[in-house]
């Protein structure tokens, strides 16, 4: 049971961050790539599991959790940390440039 509330959990989180990734609005665009990467972080999360029966970040009596997921996610945190730092850094140049957020207005960036 809690498994399929976990799958449900992250796939609602994905399909919100593709629908924000998919507005016209700039800094909307930029929250939904940051959604799915949390989404990502939590479905690698809970693939990590000890074969279903405890939680990766949980050590029980007898049973070792596994590192490399945590490890993984760790770096992940930091790379989706940098990569969002710079989308909001480019969002920021272009709505300074352009005086909007809306990219359908943003022209010249096609030449």
């Amino acid at each position: 049971m809690m498994e399929i509330l976990i799958a449900l959990t992250i796939s609602l989180l994905f399909a919100i961050g593709v629908f924000q990734l998919l507005r016209r609005n700039l800094i909307r665009s930029a929250m939904g790539l940051a959604i799915i990467t949390n989404a990502i972080n939590l479905f690698l999360l809970a693939a990590g599991a000890y074969r279903g029966e405890a939680p990766a970040y949980v050590n029980l009596a007898g049973q070792r959790s596994d590192a490399l997921p945590q490890a993984l996610i760790l770096t992940a945190i930091v790379i989706g940390l940098g990569a969002f730092a710079v989308v909001l850094a480019m969002v920021y140049v272009l709505s300074l440039r352009y005086k909007t957020s809306d990219s359908d207005e943003v022209k010249g960036l096609r030449h």
